[in-house]
């Protein structure tokens, strides 16, 4: 047996009846004249059934929903086969589907008639029928889902290897069938239906792809295995339940009409090509389900070779199909409906070069893409010349060369290499390094930032050598290509031949010569290699997503010139498994498929392959990522001095009074106490009021997030964060009810009052019972619930309560507070109140960990009477020189006015969603702390947890980082950097907007 072929068996495919004769595989069959009530009839006559049917589409057969009367009512589906379909093929139609089920793929069982027989026979219209009664299998088909995301893909491909698995050895006398969607045949079968197609142009497209299909299969069929397959396992005959689809386990195979010996690979590629109308453009999408597939039924390197062949040989079938069908059949709305999609199949398939998704799947599946050695891998290094004082240019995303935004900059890779080739004689710029000055921001797409030749500028010409034997040819004045007896190709651009026309060389002999360069003047010199599986065309750079397969395609010409080899770079997921390897289970990730981020510059996250995102949720870099300023200070700082608190220096006051001064005029604020996080200060905050009030009772509200310390967690009442967080809370932490205006018991104007009276109730509750509060503790604005606004009033009578019973006010402001709010600096503004110590940290050092609390003199000193105060790092001549230089940032550059601004704006944009998408129930927060609430039902507020997770990780692949966020994870979080900007919010909510209306 084929090593390659360790399951299965092969089968000759000679000896197939054509598609001119075979009534299987004619250009269409009518289906069954049959109608509603017919249906309604035929169930009672063979089943005992009184039922309304309802029809379902299909192209060749009947297919009706049927709706049973009376007590304990049921759904069924009635099917009427086509009359060309024998008994021996339902048979085994039947038979395959016990055998799935017994094995616990989901399918939908067929049942019995009165006679007890799962195969009925009726006259319909005066021709003979089968009947068969199926299980109604409750949920929805896939095919009009629209967007479908990477988990579906997967979910799919496994249950296609799970099906293809328990077929594997069956046997039947059915299956040995003649069918028109049999790929074995498809070349031919799309030829034949050519003739129906109506659009002349679009016929000419198939007649091409079918040809280049059909090559591209020849070396292999005979080497590709064949076992009997469901043959339409597609997005249409899958059923899944509702909600998201993360696995296998909630999908159900139906329709088994053309089950059949088949190829294997064919199985696969139906599935596939599905899929591809749920991406438009982008046909690499499907490899989630290739990968799931494989993993689970391991693909051959023939078939792996054979399967985008056989994708885009199924698209041309459907094509020629839908348009005789309709021909044959003008009322057959199913297949009239189906064309545009089946259409959008095909473009999909054929968008990219077949030679570049082949070597894709076997990128993803890691299966080697080439049987032998190429000439470019025999020849020797700087066998096409040995460069002198030759500097490779770093333009990558992690490039110190393209600090502070400068890779946005029109014209920067020209003046880097001007300035390298004042220092060497030959700059390269790398293959297969993304380029971050190719990076697009405020893009659906990744731009293609990965170069696929080696570029190269110099001072002195330099003569280039054939590095194997083979035949040059010029193409234009200053191209040449010179191709190898293995089909491998050197190709030259910017360079001056040494040949005018085409003749073998050997090995060592002149091929061109690179002359002097003038960035800016004139362009580089581009060397490229390009193997024997390579698409004529070669472009000079690709794209992210295509990038594995075209390093597989376009080998580094780096070591023809003497160069080291570069290593491709790890993928995301290669990294987080690295990671994965190394932490806890308990640490926090934000998506499913995280992209791996090396870069940020102001409101933009940059990942390794100089694909950018707008940063909807980092609210730590709060002035924005990368900032010059604060660079600076921390690098001028580490260069003089980074000692304790303990020590006197000059920053720490000065960073001190910069706070004090932007506390409320005579609101007494005026000490301040300098830790690392936010769960630190919200630590030492309580202290600070146990301290100065000699109680141990601290008032938390529910739903709550406050840091993870021992101290910030006992508050932290989050539900999410802690699913034991209410019943774990220690006997010093009192909970009250969060006032939410929107899912609260008390909404409308007086939900503020109504708060405030019940928790002061609680207050007097806590004094009878010996418990008397210390302080009172909460989010200025409720951040953890996704920014919702506290009800007008509720801070000034609870601060008023709290009070009167001799306790503290504490204001969380780490999330809310610097700006944020658009409206001052502190989120405890918005109502109307101060409190005795404030909590501050995230935005403090914009990435650098600084924490603190703001309170009185009277409550800190209260600390002194407890032990000393010190803390590491807090307060460190580095923290305070980096704390100032945010400071001076968010004054010089207006950034609480541009919260104000651009937030309003952004809040009005993401409300008018809410006028086209109902699952847009509310809109909470205030300047650029926002939060979208989700939900199913508006009337319910049924929360739409699993979708705000899926619309998530679709806005990511959109090129927007958003979070879910509340104890339900249903809000949207919004808390992007304050340097915003009116574009790119306008680009964030555009992408909401595309994802709530074609899918997630």
């Amino acid at each position: 047996m084929d090593p390659d072929l360790p399951r299965a068996t092969r089968v000759p495919t000679a000896g197939f009846a054509g598609p001119e004769t075979d009534p299987h595989v004619a250009p269409g069959l009518a289906r069954p004249d049959v109608d509603a009530a017919g249906a309604a009839g035929l169930a009672l006559r063979l089943y005992g059934l009184r039922a309304t049917a309802t029809e379902l589409g299909s192209n060749q057969d009947r297919n009706f929903l049927l709706e049973v009367h009376g007590a304990g009512a049921d759904r069924r589906v009635l099917k009427i086969d086509n009359a060309a379909f024998g008994p021996d093929e339902l048979a085994a139609q039947n038979r395959a589907i016990d055998r799935l089920a017994e094995v616990g793929v989901g399918v939908a069982r067929v049942l019995p008639g009165l006679d007890g027989s799962p195969l009925q026979v009726a006259e319909v219209s005066g021709s003979r029928h089968h009947v068969r009664l199926f299980e109604h299998v409750a949920g929805r088909s896939l095919v009009d889902a629209g967007y479908l995301p990477d988990a579906t893909l997967r979910a799919l491909g496994s249950v296609a290897a799970s099906v293809d698995s328990a077929l594997e050895g069956f046997e039947h006398p059915g299956l040995d069938r003649a069918l028109q969607w049999d790929l074995r045949r498809g070349a031919d079968v799309a030829r034949s239906l050519l003739a129906a197609v109506g659009d002349p142009d679009r016929a000419l497209r198939v007649a091409a792809a079918v040809d280049a299909a059909e090559q591209a299969l020849a070396p292999l069929a005979s080497r590709l295995p064949v076992q009997p397959i469901h043959g339409d396992l597609t997005d249409d005959n899958v059923i899944a339940a509702h909600g998201p689809v993360t696995d296998a386990r909630g999908l159900t195979v139906i329709d088994f009409g053309d089950l059949a010996l088949g190829w294997r690979a064919a199985e696969l590629a139906v599935t596939c090509s599905s899929l591809l109308h749920h991406r438009p453009g982008d046909p690499l999408a499907v490899l989630p389900a290739v990968a799931a597939f494989h993993a689970r039924s391991p693909l051959s390197v023939p078939e792996a070779l054979a399967l985008w062949p056989l994708m885009v040989l199924r698209a041309a079938v459907l094509v020629g199909a839908g348009w005789a069908q309709t021909a044959l059949e003008p009322g057959n709305a199913y297949a009239s409906e189906r064309m545009d999609h089946e259409w959008l199949i095909f473009e999909t398939a054929t968008c990219l070069p077949t030679e570049v998704a082949t070597a894709a799947v076997l990128a993803e599946l890691g299966l080697p893409a080439h049987a032998a050695p190429t000439a470019a891998d025999d020849a020797a290094p700087g066998a096409l010349g040995m460069l002198q004082d030759a500097y490779v240019l770093d333009l990558g995303v992690e490039s110190p060369h393209l600090a502070e935004g400068s890779w946005l900059e029109d014209g920067i890779e020209e003046r880097l290499v001007a300035a390298a080739l004042t220092r060497h004689a030959t700059v390269v710029l790398p293959h297969g390094d993304p380029r971050l000055t190719r990076t697009a921001v405020n893009s659906r797409t990744a731009g293609a930032t990965v170069p696929l030749a080696l570029q190269m500028y110099t001072n002195v010409p330099v003569g280039l050598r054939a590095p194997w034997a083979g035949t040059a040819r010029t193409v234009g004045a200053h191209s040449l290509e010179l191709r190898a007896g293995d089909g491998t190709r050197l190709l030259l651009d910017g360079v001056v031949p040494a040949h005018r026309d085409a003749g073998r060389v050997g090995p060592g002999d002149a091929l061109a010569v690179v002359p002097a360069s003038y960035p800016g003047r004139s362009g580089a010199a581009s060397i490229r290699i390009a193997t024997a599986d390579a698409p004529e065309a070669v472009p000079l750079f690709a794209a992210p997503g295509h990038a594995p397969a075209w390093r597989i395609l376009t080998p580094d010409p780096g070591p023809l010139l003497g160069l080291p080899a570069r290593a491709a770079p790890a993928s995301a997921s290669a990294e987080q498994r690295r990671r994965e390897r190394l932490l806890s289970s308990a640490q926090e990730r934000y998506f499913a498929d995280p992209p791996h981020i090396e870069r940020g510059w102001r409101h933009h996250l940059i990942d390794a392959d100089g694909r950018a995102y707008v940063d909807m949720v980092n609210n730590v870099a709060g002035i924005g990522h990368s900032h010059p300023a604060v660079a600076r200070a921390a690098a001028e700082q580490l260069r003089l001095l980074n000692t304790n608190s303990r020590f006197l220096y000059r920053s720490l006051a000065e960073y001190g009074e910069r706070l004090v001064a932007l506390a409320p005029a005579g609101s007494g604020l005026d000490t301040v106490l300098l830790v690392n996080s936010g769960s630190e200060a919200v630590d030492l905050a309580i202290r600070l009021a146990r301290a100065a009030t000699g109680r141990r009772t601290m008032v938390a509200l529910r739903e709550a997030y406050h840091g993870w310390t021992v101290g910030a967690d006992a508050v932290t009442t989050s539900a999410y964060d802690n699913p034991r967080a209410l019943a774990s809370r220690p006997e010093w932490v009192h909970v009250a009810d969060v006032p939410n205006p929107l899912r609260g018991r008390h909404t409308g104007p007086g939900a503020g009052a109504a708060y405030a009276a019940e928790l002061a109730g609680e207050l007097d509750g806590l004094a009878r019972d010996g418990r008397p509060a210390a302080a009172f503790i909460c989010e200025s604005v409720l951040g953890n619930a996704g920014g919702v606004l506290l009800p007008d009033g509720y801070l000034r009578d609870v601060y008023a309560a709290v009070r009167a019973h001799g306790g503290l006010c504490i204001a969380d402001e780490i999330q809310v507070g610097f700006g944020r709010m658009g409206s001052g600096f502190w989120g405890f503004g918005l109502q109307g109140v101060v409190p005795d110590i404030v909590t501050i940290a995230k935005p403090m050092g914009n990435g650098f960990p600084i924490g603190g609390v703001l309170t009185t003199r009277a409550i800190a000193e209260a600390l002194g009477e407890e032990g000393m105060f010190f803390s590491s790092a807090g307060g460190s001549p580095l923290a305070c020189r980096v704390g100032l230089a945010v400071l001076d940032a968010m004054r010089d550059e207006s950034l609480a006015e541009n919260a104000r601004d651009v937030g309003g704006h952004l809040r009005r944009r993401l409300e008018e969603l809410g006028e086209r998408h109902p699952m847009v129930a509310h809109v909470h927060g205030a300047g650029l702390y926002l939060g979208v609430e989700l939900v199913t039902d508006r009337a319910t507020l049924e929360p739409a947890a699993r979708e705000t997770a899926s619309i998530c990780e679709r806005l990511r692949e959109l090129g927007v980082i958003v979070q879910p966020t509340s104890e339900r994870q249903n809000v949207l979080k919004i808390k992007p950097p304050l340097c915003l900007t009116r574009e790119s919010a306008d680009f964030a909510v555009d992408a909401i907007d595309h994802v709530l209306s074609t899918g997630w």
